[in-house]
């Protein structure tokens, strides 16, 4: 079992969002498996005189109060004009910088990144993450009393023969069999179902039309099924950009990398990097329809940039190497200005893989305050708990970050965490 039931939610059509505006709110009601807990009662806290980045993309607010009442927040805004109620317990905050808790939106609970790198993410500043993948390894966030992020599901890859993870697949080769087991995930607890790189477009449409009919996204690892036909079945988000590769590279590397693939799984590791170092993304004709396409539907991007970070003096690292991966951060770059929500995840071992990934982001070319965003607002919109997370503001539950330091300034700042609340109680 993946967890309770999370039950239907309300599929809204797919738009497209340009830069500077909101990115689609496509889903709404999905919930996580291990809600934590409340405060016991009613008590009060003010979080009084940070300067406040509240997610929605404004100015920073400096000098600001926030008030959390048991586990949700019910007053924001300048401490001139913001009562502190009588009896709150106040916590000066002068110098320090209030976000909302931070999304991972691709991390790993199994038994690798297990009870201790999942309570990890704390430290990082991440209140909510989205597993997509190992679903039989969650006992350590359902049967413990300590403090753990929200943890959203998406059961096993949906994939065909030969997986490159057999424990963690369902193999799947009729429409029946897809959509089967998309109610049976989904009735089990998912909020999200991830394809994996082999499974046809064909199947990938009919998981599509049955998780939106449910009101649930659908994400995906590309390798052999090209992006663009992915998006066009019906693919909500794409995890790594490396799963854009083929629609970029010319025909003859594109058809070179896939029968690699097609052949042996492990071809990937090595071979997406000598795809994207041939990349040329200046003058490419297909860079543009790609971008478009993600605009047109609303498609999010988990770049996953820090998995692939490979510079200059790293071990392993190769000419070719360092040039695939510039090519990645550069089309993160691209992708955002064309409109692409980009969002940001460690899929590696937290805190320093959530730091480091939101880190190349900015490196990217996307600025600090949207990049946050991406870790906040937009990942929010994608796990379909925007009407509850994401931004602080009044009626949101209390899942907040103060920082020491500036990270509009430097984006480095989001590594100097002082206090982390989850569901109105201090748990850092």
């Amino acid at each position: 079992m993946l967890g309770k039931s999370v039950g239907a939610a309300v599929f809204l059509l797919a738009i497209g969002w340009a830069w500077g505006a909101e990115p689609p709110a496509r889903w709404s009601g999905l919930r996580e498996v291990n809600p934590p807990a409340e405060p016991s009662g009613e008590a009060v806290t003010a979080i009084v005189g940070a300067t406040l980045i509240d997610g929605r993309g404004g100015e920073p607010l400096g000098d600001s109060v926030v008030v959390v009442r048991g586990a949700r927040i019910v007053a924001v805004g300048p401490r001139a004009s913001t009562p502190i109620p009588a009896g709150a317990e106040r916590v000066e905050a002068r110098g320090l910088h209030l976000l909302p808790g931070q999304f991972d939106t691709h991390f790993h609970s199994g038994e690798t990144n297990g009870p201790t790198m999942t309570a990890a993410l704390l430290d990082a500043g991440v209140t909510s993450f989205r597993d997509p993948g190992h679903p039989d390894t969650y006992g350590h966030l359902l049967e413990t009393s300590e403090p753990r992020p929200r943890a959203f599901l998406t059961g096993k890859h949906l994939d065909q023969p030969p997986p490159a993870y057999p424990d963690n697949s369902i193999l799947l080769q009729t429409a029946d069999q897809t959509r089967a087991t998309v109610d049976r995930l989904i009735d089990e607890g998912a909020s999200a179902i991830k394809v994996y790189f082999r499974l046809p477009v064909d199947l990938i449409r009919e998981a599509a039309e049955r998780a939106h009919r449910r009101g649930v996204p659908v994400t995906a690892h590309l390798e052999l099924v090209r992006a663009d036909a992915a998006i066009r079945a019906g693919l909500d988000g794409i995890e790594h950009v490396t799963s854009l590769g083929t629609v970029l590279a010319t025909p003859e590397d594109a058809e070179t990398f896939e029968r690699g693939v097609d052949a042996a799984n492990e071809y990937r590791r090595d071979g997406r990097y000598w795809l994207w170092s041939r990349l040329e993304l200046e003058n490419n004709p297909r860079v543009q329809p790609l971008l478009d396409l993600m605009v047109e539907r609303g498609t999010y991007l988990t770049p996953t940039l820090y998995t692939f970070e490979v510079r200059e003096g790293d071990k392993d690292a190769t000419p070719e190497k360092i040039a695939g991966f510039r090519k990645m951060v550069e089309l993160v770059g691209v992708a955002y200005r064309a409109g692409v929500p980009i969002l940001a995840c460690s899929h590696g071992r937290p805190p320093e893989a959530n730091w480091r990934d939101i880190e190349l982001i900015v490196q990217a070319g996307v600025p600090p305050l949207e990049a946050l965003r991406g870790a906040t607002d937009y990942a929010s919109r994608f796990f379909g708990a925007q009407d509850r997370l994401g931004t602080i503001e009044a009626g949101k539950l209390a899942d907040l970050v103060l920082l020491g330091e500036d990270p509009t300034r430097d984006i480095g700042a989001v590594r100097s965490v002082r206090r982390v609340m989850l569901n109105g109680r201090w748990v850092r």
